[in-house]
């Protein structure tokens, strides 16, 4: 696929997904940004030097765990708990990130 070459102009509207502050919006856009991460070689790598303008919205919600109690917990099912959702693509980022991801998303 012809992603990779086009994953900077993806940025800003990444960056204006996570900015709404708009849990569904931001939830897609973070299940998205797992999806292009995977979707093709490099592409992982090549987001690395935008995670400074990506993360900080991650940092913002990603004590974000909906508890319910002894409730069962449907949010998780349909994977929009956002804490959860935020430590697992920061997995992939890291994963997929090459080298340099680990010390970028820390």
């Amino acid at each position: 696929p012809k992603i990779l070459p086009v994953v900077p102009q993806l940025i800003i509207p990444i960056k204006k997904a996570l900015n709404t502050r708009n849990k569904v919006i931001m939830c897609t856009m973070i299940k998205i940004i797992q999806q292009l991460v995977k979707s093709g070689d490099m592409i992982g790598e090549a987001l690395v030097p935008y995670y400074r303008q990506i993360l900080p919205m991650f940092n913002m919600f990603k004590s974000d765990n909906t508890n319910l109690g002894d409730g069962m917990d449907y949010a998780q099912r349909k994977r929009v708990c956002m804490g959860d959702l935020i430590a697992e693509t920061l997995e992939v980022l890291e994963t997929y990130g090459g080298e340099d991801a680990f010390i970028n998303i820390k």
